[in-house]
């Protein structure tokens, strides 16, 4: 032990003596999950999290972007659009109501806030139960082992450990044209904003832009949405598209292949290729382009932590650790990996276990589901048909596919046949498009055939798909 410098170790000779044996930079779902467990572990744990306000003065507490400003009060307000569609639909069923239904957004907001408000807190009391030093304060490197933390008072103090978690998140990146940053909001502005919004132009055609500009319109509101080119860039586009038309049929508006090139205090003006320029007028105006990595000031570079400097990510290994060995990374600042909450839970959680529990088990980013919460909601697991064919080629892929139609929409008599789904299996080995966990142990078409589906669901028409894209059947259903 002497000879390896094992026991020098163990007797502290020649070692440095750091504050805490773990710093995690950012206090959102990953920063948390992996705070916690360490704690849990026996290790001395700190958490810094700060929000930057808002061009607007927007700013919150802790738990990150998916508590505050993204997935919660996303989910509650889509949900808020959906009951709209399930009071009309309820007349069908027999419910009687005076015909004057009107939505009160200050009611809304302040019902959604409150909650986030609790969870906020419970995430603070959470940290002290498990021994986990919170911090409210903006975290940034001075050296490898020793970060500078500043509070909103302007306050500075400094803290060494001897592992680092980054887990900074991302934010709403801008248009970068006169009058964006005073004119328009972002969905960090949105869910907390004090009146409605009205009519409004939603620039981008992200998830976040759709799902925003499709609850919206759920709302009641005039929305147009503005898209450059394509719908939801990374998804499947058969799928995306369907979801873009849905929204079209129900009241949203696309305007097609044009830029923003200014804003105003009266007006919204855009330009395609120079030869076209036209104005809008609305009461809001939604950036919605795209998120960018919150790395480029906690001083990475006086770490030595290697970052891709055309978008701000962070290259990990499969153990999430950067080029510096001490400094880990997780969530959504990782270079292609998934910008989900659960895939930087599940990260945050197994990294603390590898680090002081002797685990061995790495996330496994490959066939994690997701879903858009459009008005016409759309879930996936898995390639999509895009990517599928990249890799395996058009001439080895199967596509089952079928439209349907929800139960619940028979009585109303609504949106016949506009759900859809599709399999995408690989003809070689007959693999694996289907759900999670199934995929997980490489489930294939022949299985999803002999399953009996649970009658009457959505998710049943996965197990009676016979027909193929490529045959160019008929895939209308008569009935649920």
């Amino acid at each position: 032990a002497h000879k390896d410098g094992i026991l020098q170790k163990l007797l502290g000779e020649g070692s440095e003596v750091y504050e805490y044996d773990l710093i995690v930079i950012g206090g959102g779902s990953g920063g948390l999950a992996c705070s916690k467990e360490a704690a849990a572990l026996g290790k001395k744990v700190m958490v810094l999290d700060y929000v930057v306000p808002t061009p607007k003065g927007t700013t919150w507490g802790l738990g990150g972007t998916c508590v505050n400003v993204g997935c919660i009060p996303k989910k509650l307000m889509h949900q808020t659009a959906l009951l709209g569609t399930a009071i009309e639909d309820a007349r069908k069923f027999g419910w009687e109501f005076s015909d004057q239904v009107t939505h009160n957004w200050e009611t809304m907001r302040t019902a959604v806030n409150n909650y986030i408000g609790s969870l906020n807190w419970g995430y603070r009391v959470s940290l002290r139960d498990k021994n986990v030093n919170y911090v409210n304060a903006y975290a940034e490197f001075v050296e490898p082992h020793k970060i500078k933390a500043t509070n909103k008072r302007g306050k500075e103090m400094f803290y060494t450990a001897a592992k680092f978690v980054l887990a900074t998140g991302e934010r709403p990146r801008y248009l970068g044209v006169p009058g964006d940053k005073e004119y328009c909001i972002t969905s960090d502005d949105l869910f907390s904003l004090p009146y409605c919004p009205g009519k409004t132009l939603v620039v981008g055609a992200s998830y976040v832009a759709l799902e925003c500009g499709g609850f919206l319109a759920g709302l009641g509101l005039d929305v147009t949405v503005m898209v450059r080119s394509i719908l939801l860039r990374g998804f499947d586009q058969d799928m995306a598209n369907r979801a873009g038309d849905y929204m079209e049929t129900h009241g949203v508006k696309f305007l097609r292949k044009f830029v923003p090139t200014k804003v105003g205090l009266s007006s919204y003006s855009h330009s395609f290729n120079i030869s076209i320029v036209i104005s809008i007028s609305v009461s809001q105006v939604l950036i919605a382009v795209g998120r960018d990595a919150c790395t480029g000031k906690i001083g990475l570079d006086k770490a030595g932590v290697k970052v891709n400097a055309k978008n701000g990510k962070i290259p990990v290994n499969d153990e999430e650790q950067t080029s510096v060995p001490h400094i880990y990374a997780i969530g959504d600042i990782l270079e292609g990996k998934w910008e989900l909450t659960p895939v930087a839970i599940q990260a945050g959680k197994l990294l603390a276990r590898r680090l002081y529990a002797g685990a061995s088990l790495k996330c496994d980013y490959v066939n994690v589901p997701t879903t858009v919460f459009t008005p016409m909601e759309y879930g996936s697991c898995g390639y999509p048909e895009e990517k599928a064919v990249e890799i395996y080629g058009q001439e080895n892929l199967e596509v089952y596919h079928s439209l349907f139609w929800p139960l619940e929409f028979t009585v109303p008599g609504r949106d016949n046949n506009r759900c859809y789904a599709k399999i995408i299996c690989n003809k070689l080995d007959n693999v694996r498009h289907g759900f999670g966990a199934a995929m997980k142990c490489g489930i294939t078409k022949d299985q999803l055939d002999n399953t009996i589906g649970i009658h009457p669901t959505c998710a049943e028409i996965f197990t009676t798909m016979e027909v193929t894209k490529s045959s160019g059947g008929d895939i209308t259903q008569s009935g649920c």
